[in-house]
């Protein structure tokens, strides 16, 4: 294999020398880990186009630096003025498949070019994985999965087992033989983009931090990175807190792709999540407190009368008892002042007090909100479960953290409430509204 050390991506590009696949690997592990070979490829690619007359070989050298710095229409555009070789063939397809996405029509043009590449001398595994992987991506599973079983040589290549996992994983029902091909797939080779980036998947899947961000790193040492092992390696970033590293995942996407909403999105959460810089100290401090404000009420010994007056009035946790004032429990029937000594004391052996983190109210507003009983239909609304609102995996991911299970519970929840969460910034709090909206509902306090 060549050393990336030795990789003179210009010469390589503009040269005269060997450019096969090997040499593209050779160049694709120097983009993975030196950023510097990224600025030589876009200097090689300029100063080529600029050229005007270029032999076949030149335009095949060319059209596979474009698709590689994700220009796959000019790619398609330069391959078809290269030498019809088998290599100009195989990156045709490759220029295709990227274009599916967007385009069903690219499908089968795809196929058409990779069946030729192979039919060329282009290694008939790799063609044959690259046909399965096109057709999974555009949904057409079972018939990438029969592609698969006709690849010629396909137990001794790493495409073919990573291909084979990919659609395997797709399947809730073969998630362990997925694991088993991709394991493969790396037994043959190790640094294999697409199976570290689907074994990430899979442990991402099963909470499985710690390998699923070491499978997504190691899958972005060979370049093209995946968007999706970049954004979900971004997300996981942000759960340890490294901002900037979070950051930088979010930018190479949208280096490559300006408009990609998920990445924007992102982009704009995580900045405003770093920008609160919080210390160490505090943020132990606050986890302390989260860790406090989520133990049930129940925990704690109380009289008979006290919990089921609270259990009356729905707060079952030492954070809804922080959120409600002394006036709110009197209130209640059979609440007197023997119970409420019992709860301030509770609370105090805490370090917290009745109506600490209630909001100002007016005593107007108070009569009227608890005058207001929800309507049946909206009672119905309330039991669904959060997940009915399709919210993206950041604000899942909060409101799991919050204890937020039921519509009912996050209505309940004032946008402060929401934000005090790691990671909730204000891009997932307008989508948590508008949610809400489509049902005709909204925050407390909104």
């Amino acid at each position: 294999m060549i050393s990336t050390a030795t990789v003179d991506v210009r010469d390589l590009v503009t040269g005269t020398g060997p450019f096969g696949p090997r040499e593209i690997r050779g160049l694709l592990e120097a983009l993975g880990t030196d950023q510097a070979a990224h600025r030589d490829l876009r200097g090689a690619v300029q100063e080529l186009e600029a050229a005007g007359d270029r032999s076949p070989a030149a335009a095949v050298r060319l059209g596979v630096s474009q698709h590689l710095l994700g220009r796959s229409r000019d790619a398609l555009e330069t391959l078809k003025s290269g030498d019809g070789g088998a290599l100009a063939l195989y990156y045709q397809g490759l220029a295709h498949a990227a274009l599916a996405a967007v385009d069903a029509a690219h499908v089968e043009r795809a196929r058409e070019s990779f069946e030729a590449a192979r039919k060329s001398g282009y290694d008939a595994a790799a063609c044959g994985a690259a046909i399965a992987e096109t057709l999974r991506s555009a949904g057409l599973g079972t018939e990438a999965a029969r592609v698969l079983e006709d690849v010629p040589g396909r137990e001794a290549s790493a495409d073919y087992w990573a291909a084979k996992g990919s659609i395997l994983a797709d399947d809730v029902t073969t998630i362990a033989e997925a694991a088993a091909a991709l394991e493969k797939a790396l037994s043959i080779d190790p640094g294999h983009p697409r199976a570290l980036f689907v074994m990430g998947v899979l442990n991402d899947r099963l909470g499985n931090d710690a390998d699923a961000k070491d499978c997504y790193e190691r899958s972005l040492n060979r370049y093209p990175g995946t968007v999706g092992a970049l954004v979900n390696l971004g997300l996981l970033y942000e759960d340890e807190d490294d901002f900037p590293a979070a950051q930088r995942c979010y930018k190479r996407v949208l280096d490559a792709f300006p408009d990609h909403p998920r990445a924007r999105l992102f982009l704009k959460d995580s900045s405003a999540a770093g920008d609160l810089k919080l210390d160490e100290q505090a943020l132990r401090s606050r986890d302390r407190l989260d860790q406090v404000l989520g133990l049930p009420v129940t925990d704690f010994e109380l009289s008979v009368r006290s919990r089921n007056c609270l259990q009356k009035m729905g707060i079952l946790t030492i954070g809804d008892l922080a959120r409600t004032t002394e006036a709110e429990l009197l209130e209640s029937k059979n609440f007197g002042e023997t119970s409420l000594v019992e709860i301030r004391e509770m609370l105090a052996s805490k370090g917290l007090a009745l109506g600490q983190l209630a909001e100002p109210q007016a005593a107007e507003e108070a009569v009227a909100a608890e005058a207001e009983e929800p309507s049946a239909d909206e009672a119905e609304i309330f039991s669904l479960s959060i997940g009915e609102l399709n919210l993206s995996v950041r604000a899942r991911k909060c409101t799991t953290k919050l204890g937020i299970g039921t519509i009912g519970e996050l209505v309940r929840r004032t946008a402060e409430d929401l934000m005090e969460c790691k990671n909730f910034g204000v891009t997932s709090l307008n989508e948590v509204r508008e949610k809400l909206a489509e049902r005709g509902l909204k925050l407390r306090g909104d």
